[in-house]
């Protein structure tokens, strides 16, 4: 088997003694898609913290690409190949679909040269891909902030894989989407795994469900279990603390 791309090992965070993640161990392989999911509490942001460098780990042990990420600083995490997808869309409201990703494709990124049509044709090339990849060719002189509230979710997808990272962290993709959005936005990260590894945060059973791969369920800031989708909904445990209680209170 091949190394894995990603890896923590015995991570446990404590903030004034309250434990929000606990011996967590998870691993992640090149290509793979993997979903993430728990009720609130269950230490799910805290565990993206400590991938990104957000957040230190009390004690264990992050490595990417086999080296350590303890102690790297954000910025220094993203160029080494992870990209963060937060909640809220985060896109530059103003600027037109291209010109988002005209900044996502440029290094170093250097805005003012892009107002004056400094993109090369590779990187044209580029951003004409990630339209396609997300379907917005129409919306390409669209400013960003008329798009819906789907199409803001996959232009900054978009704009994360223009960055070409190889680890995407993705949190809750479909939170406020229509049933066509959250189908396609699951179509639209499956077609990215294997190029990229993808890691899919998310309460939308249904939409983890169409994603097809491997489940990891979070509790108390540990790992409960993991399997297939129909193997951790029949598991006793996950119908206890997550898949049994209310919509209100999984969010």
């Amino acid at each position: 088997m091949t190394q894995p791309l990603l890896e923590l090992r015995q991570i446990t965070v404590s903030f004034d003694g309250f434990l929000a993640l606990r011996d967590l161990n998870l691993s992640l392989h090149p290509g793979e898609l993997r979903a993430v999911i728990g009720p609130n509490g269950a230490g799910k942001t805290t565990f993206l913290d400590v991938i990104t460098g957000k957040t230190a780990p009390t004690q264990g042990q992050v490595m990417f690409k086999g080296r350590s990420l303890v102690g790297t600083r954000e910025h220094r995490i993203a160029r080494l190949g992870i990209g963060r997808k937060f909640q809220s869309p985060r896109v530059f409201e103003k600027l037109t679909v291209q010109e988002n990703l005209a900044l996502a494709v440029t290094r170093p990124k250097q805005p003012w040269s892009l107002l004056l049509g400094g993109l090369n044709g590779e990187q044209r090339d580029r951003v004409h891909h990630l339209m396609g990849i997300v379907n917005l060719q129409s919306r390409a002189d669209w400013a960003a902030g008329s798009l819906s509230h789907g199409q803001k979710q996959w232009l900054e997808i978009a704009m994360l894989v223009g960055q070409d990272p190889d680890l995407l962290l993705v949190d809750e993709p479909v939170a406020g989407l229509t049933d066509e959005e959250t189908d396609l936005t699951a179509d639209l990260l499956k077609s990215l795994a294997g190029n990229h590894t993808v890691l899919v945060i998310e309460h939308d059973m249904e939409f983890i469900r169409r994603l097809d791969s491997p489940v990891t369920v979070l509790h108390q800031g540990h790992v409960l279990c993991e399997g297939t989708m129909d193997q951790v909904q029949a598991d006793p445990r996950v119908i206890e603390v997550y898949l049994g209680t209310t919509e209100e209170e999984n969010g």
